[in-house]
């Protein structure tokens, strides 16, 4: 650990390596491509560790989060009822008023094109969301 860490603490970036490596099956190597893509899409993005132990994209606000679980890697999009899916990547959370989810499960392919649309919509849409508040 570097000295800043010691006073901080980690980074995110840091604690999302971590998780990736602890993992160490396909819901890690799911969750690396995952960061990829969200990086190549939105490379100001920021990452943050939330919520004791949630990988969290924002940029200008929430764009998603990277939820590990048994049987799925979960990518929820804080304003996912906002935006286009033409595509349908999201297929959990369906009924929410605001969030939508990609439940990725072993063995699945992920989009790359498709994702990287859905979370350049999430920039846009949280940029929108900026600009009405001034």
């Amino acid at each position: 650990m570097t000295t800043s860490e010691l006073a901080a603490g980690p980074s995110a970036s840091t604690l999302i390596d971590r998780r990736i490596a602890e993992l160490g099956d396909w819901r890690g190597a799911t969750l690396s491509r995952v960061r990829t893509l969200i990086r190549e899409a939105a490379p100001d993005c920021v990452e943050e560790w939330k919520w004791m132990g949630t990988p969290v994209w924002s940029c200008g606000g929430i764009l998603c989060t990277g939820e590990t679980y048994k049987s799925v890697v979960k990518l929820t999009f804080a304003k996912g009822a906002a935006l286009e899916d033409p595509s349908g990547l999201f297929n959990s959370s369906l009924d929410g008023k605001v969030r939508r989810a990609i439940d990725i499960r072993e063995g699945e392919d992920i989009d790359a094109a498709a994702l990287k649309a859905l979370i350049r919509a999430a920039v846009a849409a949280n940029a929108r969301g900026k600009q009405a508040i001034r």
